[in-house]
């Protein structure tokens, strides 16, 4: 178990390093977790952000935001985020390298997954066998085999939980790029891992089996689409965290980027959109703010009970 970090964020776009900005000037402990290479600014340019003229790169903004971070103290590990929990006092963190922190308050800043193309039969069949989310679904495979679909640690930790629940588990990946350790512990498990590409979803009225590239085919029950880290959708709904009722599709916040569960704060487009990154920092600019006064208070409440 890690230190205690006073506001711990996950995600490292616009929103986030925003975020650690403000909180780490409020001289929070504050944690960043993620990959700067990961958010959609990073092969994008900027030309409509106040007093940026003329088209900026966004690899560079998110660098320099990081550095600024860091510059106020704030700590970056470049690791996704695999599992949150609320513990007796404190969120625990766990990453995809295993390791587990703590934090008195959380800022969820992800950004939205962005779907590439998707597999035949996934759209007809999602519902009936197709799913995106091991931690909500995995259970109504119990004692089946399955598989899932992805490159990242979402899919190595999907198919690590699902080897303790179903009969059988393949890891459809491609260009699998998970760390060493993962890697080690998915050999361990018994997960079969492999590198062809997913091609069709087979079945009817419900999943009976997928198709890969070479003609090869899996008889599987259920497949589960995680692509990269986990999503902030993922992360939230299993800790408990409301979405918008209308859609579902985003995380619910009120004007200080506040959400259901006390501690809990969300900011840039997991809130909903517009999808830019002016709306992005000024709610990583709220969320860090009030997470540093939210982790101040809740500092004073356990030394007093101490």
């Amino acid at each position: 178990m890690n230190e205690l970090y006073e506001v711990a964020i996950i995600g490292a776009g616009p929103a986030g390093l925003q975020a650690a900005i403000h909180a780490s000037r409020r001289k929070a402990a504050t944690i960043i977790f993620g990959k700067i290479e990961k958010s959609a600014l990073y092969r994008a340019h900027v030309e409509n952000y106040l007093g940026l003229f003329g088209k900026k790169d966004g690899k560079e903004i998110l660098e320099t935001g990081l550095k600024q971070a860091q510059a106020f103290g704030a700590h970056y590990h470049p690791h996704d985020v695999v599992r949150l929990e609320l513990g007796e006092k404190a969120f625990l963190i766990e990453t995809e390298k295993g390791e587990i922190f703590q934090a008195l308050t959380l800022i969820l800043a992800t950004g939205v997954a962005r779907r590439k193309a998707k597999i035949k039969g996934e759209k007809e069949l999602l519902g009936k066998g197709v799913s995106y989310c091991v931690d909500c679904d995995g259970f109504f495979f119990k004692g089946l085999p399955v598989a899932v679909i992805g490159n990242g640690s979402a899919a190595a930790h999907g198919a690590l939980t699902l080897k303790k629940i179903t009969s059988e588990v393949y890891l459809v990946a491609p260009k699998l790029e998970i760390p060493k350790e993962l890697q080690e512990e998915l050999k361990k498990s018994g997960v079969q891992i492999l590198s062809d590409r997913p091609l069709e979803i087979l079945g009817e009225n419900e999943v009976e089996g997928l198709l890969l590239e070479g003609g090869k085919e899996l008889s599987v029950k259920g497949i589960f689409i995680e692509e990269g880290a986990k999503g902030a959708l993922q992360l939230a709904t299993v800790l408990g965290v409301a979405l918008d009722p209308e859609n579902m599709t985003y995380i619910q916040v009120d004007r200080s980027q506040r959400t259901n569960l006390p501690g809990v704060f969300a900011a840039g487009d997991v809130c909903g959109p517009p999808f830019q990154v002016a709306k992005a920092v000024g709610e990583g600019c709220v969320a860090g703010l009030r997470a540093a006064e939210e982790a101040s208070r809740r500092r004073r409440e356990r030394t007093n009970e101490a």
